[in-house]
C-alpha cells in the first residue's frame, strides 16, 4: 500500500467516513491515477479538473459523477491540503459583479445572476394555477378494510 493511500485512509477515518463510502473513495482515486498512470500527488488542477470533464461527457450519471469528485476532492483538499478553486464554492457576490460587467449585460453560463424567489404578486399575474393537496376523490381508508 502507497503512502499517499494510507494517508487519505487515516484522514477519511479521523473524519469519520464509513467504511462503504471509503471504498468509493479511494477507488474514485484509483481510477484517476489509472487514467493518467500517474500518482494523484503529480497530477496539476488542470489535469484533474480534465478528468472530471471527460467523465460528463462519457456519460456518467449524476450520482456517480459526485461521488468520483467527492472523492478526488478528499484526496487533495484534506489529505494533500491543496486549496484549487476547483473545489471551493464559488463566491456569489463575485458573481453578480462578475455579471455587471459582462459586455452589453447579457447573461451568460459563467455570470449567470443568483436565483430570485418570484413573488406571489408574479404568480398571480402568470394565472399560475396551484393543485391541491388532497384530491376530491379521496376517501380515507375505513380502519375495517383490510
Amino acid at each position: 500500500m502507497s503512502p499517499l493511500r494510507q494517508r487519505m485512509i487515516e484522514e477519511m477515518k479521523l473524519a469519520g467516513l464509513a467504511s462503504a463510502t471509503q471504498a468509493i473513495y479511494i477507488a474514485a482515486v484509483c481510477s484517476l491515477a489509472a487514467y493518467y498512470r500517474r500518482s494523484p500527488d503529480e497530477l496539476s488542477e488542470e489535469e484533474v479538473r480534465a478528468y472530471l470533464l471527460s467523465l460528463r461527457e462519457r456519460g456518467v450519471a449524476r450520482g456517480t459523477f459526485k461521488t468520483i469528485h467527492y472523492g478526488i476532492q478528499f484526496l487533495y483538499c484534506n489529505t494533500l491540503n491543496r486549496d484549487w478553486p476547483l473545489f471551493s464554492k464559488k463566491d456569489p457576490p463575485a458573481q453578480a459583479e462578475a455579471f455587471a460587467q459582462c459586455p452589453g449585460r447579457q447573461p451568460c453560463p459563467q455570470h449567470s445572476p443568483p436565483y430570485k424567489e418570484p413573488d406571489l404578486q408574479d404568480l398571480l399575474r402568470h394565472r399560475l394555477r396551484l393543485r391541491p393537496t388532497v384530491r376530491r376523490s379521496y376517501r380515507p381508508r375505513d380502519p375495517h378494510d383490510r
